[in-house]
């Protein structure tokens, strides 16, 4: 993926846009006026002025650039918003919270069919939007929900075929560029993590890394897909079930177990959870991710294991205050209430990881 950030293209570093968890999908559009092919170095200043367009716009009153994501003629993806941040471009606030959108540099003359390279990078900002921004499967067009001709249609004959990748190789060597999700752990091209090293180092003791120049590493590349199809062919798969991207049994082959995402918790439940009032039923509140914290307390030393029932009370919140002043917090910063970092720093100790 040719992904250039928001600072790189000359916007600030973080959008302004309303924070977002998740959502269904992506919708697609395209620029809706006249566009000219051009150089690709002319590019980067073209989404500047689309910027500049957005935030000029009285009648909108966009707070940064409409767009999640941009992608060019020549495949480069452009961080719009990014992810985790609300979009301002499907026409309504339910909408926008429904998808993300990333837009084609395509027009209404002039360039206004999609040529392979700039498909595949809306699929590389799609696959990254899920991978980044937790990007739900659908991917639609800007009409789907919506009275507009957006994305056009030549775009959105491709968006109703299912956005397939183009066939050949446009620089991908033949690689599959999908992911699949194997016990909340992603897997195939752009997937990231240490559980992605571990694939590519079993890869290589086992014989199948030709195709590394550099690595193995955390960053799933087409040298990944490669030597993944490689093992699943010497496991006697072939055609579409030998295309590098792995399933349940090649990787429990490959590895002799299947890993498992770690437990992940949700920083606002858990601070809800932590400064309920009595609730009228009589009964707490309970979350998940209370027991994880508490159980780590426990691990600790912090917290009495009697007291590891899953509703964050006054035991748990005078040990979590404990933990708290064990990470050099003190006074009103060490008042029991979880925050990022202390609780960041519990899971890094006890295996579970702080939901952004």
């Amino acid at each position: 993926m040719d992904l250039v950030t928001r600072a790189q293209w000359g916007a600030p570093a973080a959008s302004p846009a309303p924070y977002l968890a998740s959502t269904r999908g992506v919708k697609v559009h395209y620029l809706g006026t006249p566009y000219a092919s051009r150089p690709h170095d002319r590019c980067a200043a073209h989404v500047r002025s689309v910027r500049d367009t957005h935030l000029a716009d009285t009648a909108e009153n966009y707070v940064d650039i409409a767009y999640s994501m941009l992608v060019c003629e020549h495949g480069t993806v452009y961080e719009g918003r990014g992810a985790h941040r609300r979009t301002g471009a499907n026409g309504s606030r339910a909408l926008n919270e429904a998808h993300y959108a990333v837009c084609a540099l395509l027009g209404t003359s002039g360039l206004t069919r999609p040529p392979d390279p700039m498909l595949h990078g809306l699929r590389d900002a799609v696959e990254w939007l899920r991978t980044e921004g937790a990007a739900g499967p659908e991917i639609k067009g800007h009409r789907d929900g919506y009275p507009t001709s957006c994305p056009g249609e030549p775009l959105y004959a491709w968006v109703r075929d299912g956005a397939p990748r183009p066939s050949g190789d446009a620089g991908t060597g033949g690689a599959a560029r999908y992911q699949t999700t194997i016990r909340g752990l992603v897997y195939g091209y752009g997937a990231r993590g240490d559980h992605v090293t571990e694939v590519g180092r079993a890869l290589v003791g086992k014989g199948h890394g030709a195709h590394y120049r550099v690595g193995p590493g955390p960053l799933w590349s087409d040298a990944d897909t490669l030597n993944y199809a490689s093992w699943q062919r010497a496991l006697g798969y072939s055609g579409a079930d030998a295309d590098g991207v792995p399933g349940e049994a090649s990787l429990r082959r490959l590895l002799g177990r299947l890993p498992s995402a770690p437990p992940q918790v949700d920083l606002d439940r858990l601070v809800a959870a932590a400064r309920q009032d009595p609730p009228r039923s009589g009964r707490p509140v309970s979350y998940p991710g209370v027991r994880v914290v508490e159980d780590a307390l426990v691990a600790e030393g912090l917290l009495d294991g009697t007291y590891a029932d899953g509703h964050f009370g006054t035991a748990t919140v005078r040990a979590y205050a404990a933990w708290q002043r064990r990470c050099g917090y003190a006074g009103p910063a060490a008042d029991g209430i979880p925050g990022r970092d202390s609780l960041t720093r519990l899971g890094r100790e006890h295996g579970f990881t702080v939901a952004s």
